[in-house]
């Protein structure tokens, strides 16, 4: 397993099962009732969807903020280490578990880090519930709909909805090492040589897990995939963007037309040249610069409104 120094495995229980997530209980950080007496504020790291995602994909970034919060890093049901129960993801599971995970593991309002689709869908459930949030910190938020462009609707989609032919792509082209660092390539990452070996076995693991099909091919099916311009101007959470330039999946025009939906939510967007669709495993150390100061500007907005 792949678990920074200093953090366990702990579990919360939700309506789809079981989630495994990664915090900062143990040595050099503070431990057992230490850290329960500092009553550390709460960043939340949220990884996105693709075969083999866990929250492997935030490890070299959620440690650097260790000796100043509670850091909680979920693996989502049906990915990781969580649950894997059988069945055809929806959009509405992943929004619930992640309202319930949030219940379940902080008893005040939280910085949300989430990338992807994940982070639409933390656009989504903090619309729902805003309680829940102080703000967002957002790596490349995008529905895969955006503005009508429905991913569903593409040619591998398409060919992923047929039935046995979606387990022989999974078996043939997802949950194998050729595979995976093929996707991380031409999908992921703007520049291959940013690709370790431990990352590719970490989503190797993850991929391999019993029944990780089932919530790889609802992504790739687009069974998960929204229009986020419906919804994004629902939101009221003080949120910070950062954008790939190079993210194959959807470009920066893109987010720019999101965020200018919603300037009174969206108060910053960073582009970040040279960088593909997840910058928190590409360029881990510009990120975590990136949330530092986000944090530092979110904090004080709330401070000024």
């Amino acid at each position: 397993m792949f678990i920074p120094t200093g953090f366990v495995q702990k579990f919360a229980v939700t309506s789809l099962g079981t989630m495994a997530y990664y915090t900062n209980l143990g040595e050099p950080w503070l431990t057992g009732k230490e850290a329960e007496e500092k009553n550390l504020p709460v960043l939340l790291f949220l990884h996105g969807f693709g075969g083999g995602s866990s929250a492997y994909e935030w490890s070299k970034v959620y440690p650097a903020f260790a000796a100043e919060y509670k850091v909680i890093a979920p693996d989502l049901i049906g990915w990781g280490r969580s649950d894997h129960p059988e069945r055809n993801y929806k959009i509405e599971d992943y929004i619930t578990t992640i309202i319930e995970f949030i219940e379940k593991t902080c008893s005040s309002p939280l910085v949300a880090i989430a990338s992807s689709l994940t982070a639409a869908f933390t656009i989504r459930a903090a619309s729902a519930r805003p309680d829940l949030f102080k703000s967002l910190i957002l790596t490349t938020p995008a529905g895969l709909s955006d503005f009508g462009d429905d991913y569903s609707r593409s040619f591998f989609a398409q060919l992923a909805k047929t039935p046995l032919l979606d387990r022989f792509i999974y078996t043939t082209a997802i949950a194998n090492r050729v595979g995976i660092r093929s996707f991380l390539e031409n999908r992921q990452f703007a520049r291959a040589n940013r690709i370790s070996e431990e990352i590719v076995e970490a989503y190797l693991e993850s991929a391999l897990q019993p029944n990780a099909e089932y919530a790889a091919l609802a992504f790739v099916r687009g069974d998960l995939c929204f229009d986020l311009s419906l919804y994004i101007s629902q939101l009221n959470v003080p949120t910070a963007i950062i954008w790939g330039q190079q993210s194959e999946f959807t470009g920066p025009e893109i987010g720019r037309r999101l965020a200018n939906l919603n300037p009174q939510a969206i108060r910053y967007f960073q582009l970040l040249e040279d960088v593909g669709l997840t910058p928190q495993l590409e360029v881990p150390a510009i990120t975590v610069g990136l949330i530092r100061r986000f944090l530092t500007l979110l904090s004080s907005d709330l401070l000024t409104n």
